[in-house]
């Protein structure tokens, strides 16, 4: 049995013009096409279409994909790699929303009582991150992005954690009422400043461009703000500081 290519969009999902490229870049050809010049699909290409959809759903490239299409040759055995990924995956979701759920309600808890907010294991705030995702952050910034892609992925966690416990401090220092340029909040961003460069080299203006991006970068403004409202902003300032007062 063959269906158009507008029953197997309405069906999966996935548009008549992504299916079309797909088969304009090899990955999945239709089963034949008409004389009118549609494409059908059949149940071989129905299959495949599935393991498309998953692999690109765990975020593998389209070129990866074709590799991993063209290589296998048991699908069943496919399939089993790809279930086994697929509940890899669904584990780090649930521990992901499991450390929001946990941040959110200290915060919520911290607020009522009138508090800063206390992290007393600052590596739960990155349960569930992978250092892949760490690295798309990175996106603005490709050089540091490529050292960070040499590191273990051992390393990445505990540069990870490492960081948060900066913030954390730096957050403190905050509450207490320092301004950013203040010799305590200054000797931090140093700190932070030096870990950078331990990987590679980063210019004055780079590093006040990573400042600007605490705020500007989502995923990194989240990360500030869920240990403390208004850390993010904090942050940039002191990095201008120093950018200011060191690095010029």
């Amino acid at each position: 049995m063959h269906w158009p290519i507008a029953e197997v969009a309405r069906m999966s999902g996935v548009t008549a013009r992504t299916l079309r490229h797909y088969d304009e870049i090899g990955l999945l050809p239709p089963a034949r096409i008409g004389a009118n010049g549609h494409r059908y699909y059949g149940e071989h290409q129905l299959l495949q279409l599935q393991q498309i959809l998953v692999l690109r759903a765990l975020g593998v490239g389209l070129p990866e994909i074709g590799r991993v299409l063209a290589e296998q040759v048991d699908e069943v055995e496919a399939l089993r790699g790809h279930h086994r990924r697929l509940l890899a995956e669904r584990d780090r979701l649930d521990a992901l929303a499991a450390a929001v759920s946990r941040t959110m309600a200290e915060l919520e808890q911290s607020r009522k009582d009138g508090r800063p907010m206390t992290i007393n294991r600052p590596e739960n705030l990155f349960e569930g991150v992978t250092p892949s995702q760490y690295e798309e952050t990175l996106h603005d910034f490709p050089e540091h992005a490529e050292a960070v892609a040499t590191m273990t992925p051992q390393g990445v966690e505990a540069g990870q954690r490492e960081r948060t416990a900066q913030m954390i401090r730096l957050a403190e220092l905050m509450a207490a009422g320092h301004a950013v340029d203040a010799e305590p909040v200054q000797a931090e961003t140093d700190a932070q400043y030096r870990n950078l460069t331990a990987l590679r080299t980063v210019t004055a203006d780079e590093y006040r461009a990573m400042g600007r991006s605490c705020v500007d970068n989502e995923p990194w403004r989240a990360a500030y703000e869920a240990i403390a409202p208004g850390l993010a902003a904090y942050q940039r300032d002191a990095v201008e500081a120093y950018a200011a007062t060191r690095l010029s």
